[in-house]
């Protein structure tokens, strides 16, 4: 047997040792992700006029942990993230129950929790965890069998638990990336158009039912995305300022660190929701389209990732997981420019944010990890005769 045979061979029955992983990483990806990183620290330096505290430093730091916990995750064997995705999504459902209970409230809403060396946003962490426990399920499911209405009972469960805990937090924002994320994983899989026009058609005639369940300013910032200039001063001050933030920035940008907008005070939440408005401002239209050609970079080898990987379990994490970093940049820069209602939606490695961050780490960790398995035999029914 030749040494590529012996290798392949190897490769197919996971028995790899950790630095033969480290070798198998796509060590190309994480280089255009540190790309993307550097890109928000520099604009968290700006936001604090030329300081690294109070955003800039924390979230290097952060960064480095998260890429140690990226290596981690990414030579786990797959085969037990597979065992062990429902034990992830119940912890992290446990999670979002304390929250309700002992949950302390931040901007408003009751979305942390304290575990003593870190405050904990258990709702950032449900995205990977629901794109677990789906691919999880989908892989012990035959084609055959997914056409069968009850087959969906399970994954509707596991979708609409923790979607009503974020709502309640109120999350909104959140609890739509959860859903968006699920669907892709579901039609994925398999399941047939047909079914989710006729939720989709439910859910519209629901959705004046819905309506009245909204808070007021989940209201008003739906209303202001259609005529913002109603309430200058109120509920359409975000967007507004962001337009004017986008729009002297021009093609090329006032330059960094002189963005009139921002250091001014104007654009509020510079360093979280708004931080993609600074960077346009400060870099101008060029600036955002070398941002959007590394997250087009990062969604390539995301999907690459999954169409290489010989095993349901992985395509499906992969093609959630990717799926994901899409939604993220896409529903934040289309609610700076006014597209979407504003939503508390972070922009991918730039935005400031501690479980935002760590989150997305691990996402990429996971990614990794499918990469690095693609190949492994993971059994029909879930692989666990390969333990």
């Amino acid at each position: 047997m030749t040494d590529f045979s012996f290798m392949s061979a190897r490769l197919r029955r996971g028995d790899m040792t950790p630095s033969e992983k480290l070798w198998q990483m796509s060590w190309s990806l994480i280089f255009w992700i540190c790309c993307i990183f550097a890109f928000g620290l520099a604009m968290l330096y700006s936001a604090a006029n030329g300081a690294w505290q109070p955003w800039a430093w924390p979230q290097l730091a952060r960064f480095i942990v998260g890429l140690c916990m990226l290596t981690a995750v990414a030579v786990i064997d797959v085969r037990l993230l597979l065992r062990y995705a429902y034990v992830f999504y119940t912890v992290v459902l446990v999670l979002l129950m304390i929250v309700e209970v002992k949950g302390f409230v931040g901007g408003g809403a009751q979305r942390w929790v304290d575990l003593g060396f870190i405050n904990l946003q258990p709702s950032e962490l449900m995205k990977p965890a629901i794109v677990l426990a789906l691919a999880r399920y989908f892989h012990g499911v035959n084609m055959d069998e997914i056409g069968q209405p009850s087959i969906l009972l399970v994954p509707l469960g596991l979708i609409l638990l923790p979607t009503g805990l974020v709502i309640i937090q109120p999350d909104l924002g959140t609890a739509l990336l959860i859903i968006m994320g699920s669907v892709v994983v579901l039609f994925m899989a398999g399941v047939r158009l047909w079914k989710f026009f006729t939720i989709a058609g439910l859910g519209l005639a629901a959705s004046p039912i819905a309506w009245s369940f909204l808070h007021d300013y989940q209201r008003n910032r739906i209303l202001m995305l259609f005529d913002p200039e109603r309430d200058p001063l109120g509920a359409g001050y975000h967007i507004l300022q962001s337009k004017i933030a986008l729009g002297s920035g021009g093609l090329f940008g006032k330059g960094f660190m002189a963005g009139t907008q921002s250091h001014l005070n104007f654009l509020p939440e510079r360093q979280t929701d708004f931080i993609g408005t600074m960077m346009l401002e400060e870099f101008g239209m060029m600036g955002g389209l070398v941002l959007l050609g590394l997250y087009i970079i990062l969604l390539a080898y995301g999907y690459a990732i999954a169409f290489r990987c010989r095993h349901q379990f992985g395509r499906l994490v992969a093609i959630g997981i990717t799926t994901g970093f899409f939604l993220y940049f896409w529903i934040n820069l289309a609610m700076v420019m006014g597209l979407v209602p504003v939503v508390g939606v972070t922009l991918p490695f730039i935005s400031y944010g501690g479980t935002s961050l760590l989150t997305l780490m691990l996402c990429v960790g996971l990614l990794m990890n499918i990469h690095v398995h693609r190949d492994v035999h993971m059994g029909v029914r879930g692989g666990f005769n390969d333990f």
